[in-house]
């Protein structure tokens, strides 16, 4: 179904107080968070009267005297989701996989008998729903992240460690290499929907609440065991990589950690949380490389050498650190990397993954939207970091990918069904099958998207023509209208813009 929005809100922070005393200083108060121009009702977006005129003023393409359905479409995730019993719980799974041309369940195989649904997409369809409700207050989307996230602490062992499938008898996957329990990507993406969990349920259900902050405090001494090596690096080919992330230097998942410890943090600040994510965030600065005037053009390395588009949430990690821990270090890294690379992408084409030590050597195929949802809510997270609103047509620009501004100039999300195509596997081949990772990540991707009305708008652009010398990037972008506008990098003043043609 489509969705209405309002205002978002935020949770007042409470002193960080031991796990049996979470349940004090619940008080909800207006956000003040910038840059939520519109709110949405009955599914159609209005400009609020309470906004300072010179935000709305800052947004040209403002949705002032505009009327349009919202573009979000939970029906394909509501058809991937199950309502099962888990330990005496009702709770939501979601299918892993739904193939065209019907869209039936189909079970996850590619590493073994894997399961039929994940904390991978639990969690992280928790967050979506999360977020729908914090924006529109709508109950059903606050229902829907209750049970996920309740299926998410079924499968958080007692030692804050997670499994990650379940199989056809809903019994837990114990034993498979995508599944067993451990404390790496799954238990990421756990952490992060349980954190982020805590912080909206503890304005509206303090039991609820109590149990999400005890299973985030589980896990934190994992934590701390991975900072035990706080300092410790190892160094390939000259890129220096450290040794106190995820699976040693995985950027890309510790970076969905990290925005769950943030989530937490924000409503149980303590001097010790604060600083373990700094020690984070400082690893994946570190592996950061080149700036707008040299290659890599200011990257964030997946892992060791490696960079992938997917999964590499580092800009919105250190954006939002950055952002609420007051630390101008993680955002002027996260800045590093849209200014240099995000543009890039955007105006000579995105591609699947590379590694640095043959850079000559791409590989540009497969495309998902996996690798959509970091970029661009990356930019939203950087906007209301900075102020800058060159962040939320950048924003816009890299959304356009699920409408036809891709390589193979195919719409890949369907307001109508709320689909998105698995993937587009070359210029004239698309995976038509639409299961829950892409789903959630489109539908996460819009969701912030349409708080942004100019965002919005670029989003239904497309390019049209660009080049790239040693020195200069440019990229022409065409919007429904006609009117086209180019964005611009020189390398040698290190600096991006924009130029209405």
């Amino acid at each position: 179904m489509s969705r209405s929005v309002q205002p978002s809100v935020a949770i007042t922070p409470s002193m960080h107080e031991p796990t049996q005393k979470m349940l004090k200083s619940m008080a909800l108060r207006p956000s003040h968070e910038p840059g939520i121009p519109c709110v949405r009702n009955g599914g159609r977006r209005r400009a609020s009267a309470l906004l300072p005129i010179i935000l709305l003023l800052s947004f040209p393409l403002a949705c002032r005297n505009q009327m349009e359905p919202s573009m979000v479409n939970f029906a394909h995730l509501e058809h991937l989701t199950e309502q099962i019993t888990v330990a005496g719980d009702t709770v939501d799974i979601v299918h892993v996989y739904a193939n065209y041309p019907d869209y039936a369940w189909v079970n996850a195989k590619e590493s073994g008998p894997e399961g039929i649904a994940c904390v991978d997409d639990a969690a992280r369809a928790a967050v979506v729903y999360l977020r729908d409700f914090e924006l529109s207050r709508r109950q059903t989307s606050l229902d829907h992240a209750r049970r996920l996230l309740q299926f998410v602490l079924a499968m958080q062992d007692s030692d804050g460690q997670f499994y990650n499938f379940i199989h056809d008898d809903h019994s837990i996957n114990r034993d498979g290499k995508t599944s067993f329990k451990s404390f790496g990507w799954w238990a990421a993406r756990g952490v992060w929907g349980l954190g982020h969990g805590y912080r909206v349920f503890k304005s509206v259900d303090s039991a609820f609440a109590f149990r999400l902050g005890r299973a985030v405090e589980r896990s934190i001494p994992h934590v701390y065991t991975l900072l035990l090596e706080y300092g410790k690096t190892d160094e390939e080919a000259g890129y220096v990589f450290p040794r106190w992330l995820l699976h040693e230097s995985a950027a890309d998942a510790t970076s969905e950690l990290l925005l769950g410890l943030v989530e937490y943090w924000r409503a149980e600040p303590s001097d010790s949380l604060a600083g373990a994510i700094r020690q984070l965030a400082s690893g994946l600065a570190l592996m950061q490389d080149g700036d707008t005037g040299e290659f890599p053009f200011g990257l964030h390395r997946s892992w060791r050498t490696q960079w992938h588009l997917w999964g590499n949430s580092q800009t919105q990690a250190l954006a939002m650190a950055g952002k609420h821990l007051g630390d101008s270090a993680m955002i002027s890294s996260a800045r590093r990397e849209a200014d240099g690379f995000y543009t890039r992408l955007l105006c000579e084409g995105l591609f699947k993954e590379m590694d640095l030590r043959t850079p000559g050597v791409r590989t540009e195929f497969e495309q998902i939207a996996y690798g959509i949802r970091p970029m661009a809510v990356g930019l939203l997270r950087l906007y209301e970091a900075t102020g800058n609103a060159d962040y939320v047509r950048l924003a816009g620009i890299t959304a356009s990918w699920l409408f036809g501004n891709n390589a193979a100039g195919t719409r890949m999300y369907d307001p109508a069904t709320g689909r998105c195509y698995d993937g587009i596997q070359s210029s004239t081949g698309i995976n038509r099958n639409s299961g829950a990772e892409s789903t959630i990540e489109a539908l996460g991707t819009l969701i912030e998207l349409e708080a942004y009305p100019e965002a919005l708008a670029y989003a239904r652009c497309n390019r049209v023509d660009g080049s790239a010398t040693p020195s200069q990037s440019m990229g022409t972008f065409e919007l429904p209208d006609g009117k086209r506008f180019t964005l611009h990098i020189d390398a040698q003043q290190r600096r991006f813009w924009f130029d209405e043609n």
